[in-house]
């Protein structure tokens, strides 16, 4: 399949300029082309010359001109013609299964520390599907039965994902059997639903919290159980989230506003007030994507308002 057929689909459901079709290709979560210009403008001109499009340059008193492109009769059949032709079996090309076939010349550490990598580069991707998903950019609802389409598309997409999150922690407990523990027993956590309102509460974990990866199981987690609110006492998180020259804090805390978390924790009011920690703790406060509290009622009044 060629982008330029992409391309015609688009533009049989909106004329578009070279650089909305960009945006379209790069928030796309399976058109999987780059989308850089010289790509998009290359199979522009050539579909062009073939009489599938045509353009119209618009003028504009404060900005460049634009040409919007519109798809034209001989372009819709030849879209007709490749949607009836038979669809193509999917590819796999998984460059990670090339670099797992190899690993056998890794200790237990090294070969444990790449597939922890892997499984939080599946969770990131995971999280970031679901967030498309959630927002339907870019999508066309012309009619009950095409919304029905993107949504399946975007279901298949996500399910891909999960399958592949599931295999690749079955790899690791299978390699690393005696060594591994699911999320669910490395933290003690509650799912609290008060007034149809949810929030996650984490009470405490096997190992404290110490790295921005803990952050992103965190957010998968939230994920999981389809909430945007989050809980954390004390006993979860590590001496280095209090000490403001490791960053831990900023970097966790930031991990959370990137993928939309509400999260609270709870502190005890000696701790907060601590050295150059209390500065951070009043700026934090300001804030509307994590604060310190020092009781638990507090932090759920804020998470649940």
């Amino acid at each position: 399949m060629s982008i330029q057929l992409a391309i015609l689909g688009i533009l049989s459901w909106k004329s578009s300029t070279g650089y909305d079709l960009k945006k379209i290709f790069e928030d796309s979560s399976f058109m999987y082309w780059s989308g850089n210009n010289n790509q998009i403008y290359k199979a522009l001109i050539s579909m062009e010359n073939e009489g599938f499009v045509t353009n119209d340059v618009v003028h504009q008193d404060n900005s460049p001109s634009k040409k919007i492109y519109t798809i034209t009769e001989e372009g819709l059949k030849e879209l007709r013609k490749w949607l009836v032709s038979s669809p193509e079996a999917p590819e796999i090309k998984k460059t990670f299964l090339v670099q797992l076939a190899w690993s056998d010349m890794l200790s237990n550490q090294e070969l444990s520390e790449v597939l922890s990598k892997y499984e939080n580069e599946i969770k990131l991707q995971l999280i970031m599907q679901k967030e498309k998903y959630k927002r339907a950019l870019h999508s066309p609802n012309r009619s009950t039965r095409e919304s029905l389409i993107w949504e399946m598309i975007s279901k298949n997409v996500i399910s891909t994902y999960n399958n592949e999150l599931n295999w690749v922690r079955e790899t690791r407990q299978k390699l690393f059997e005696n060594e591994i523990l699911e999320t669910k027993d490395r933290m003690n956590y509650e799912i609290r639903v008060i007034e149809s309102k949810k929030y996650i509460e984490l009470i405490s974990t096997t190992e404290p919290l110490s790295t921005e990866n803990n952050a992103l199981d965190l957010v998968a987690l939230c994920w999981e159980h389809e909430t945007y609110a989050l809980m954390i006492h004390y006993a979860a998180l590590s001496e280095d989230f209090f000490k403001l020259k490791t960053k831990l804090a900023g970097n966790i805390i930031q991990k959370f506003i990137n993928y939309g978390i509400k999260a609270a924790a709870i502190i005890p009011q000696e701790t907060i007030q601590k050295g150059i920690f209390k500065q951070m703790a009043m700026e934090t406060n300001k804030g509307n994507h994590f604060r310190l509290y020092e009781s638990k009622e507090e932090a759920e009044k804020w998470l649940l308002k």
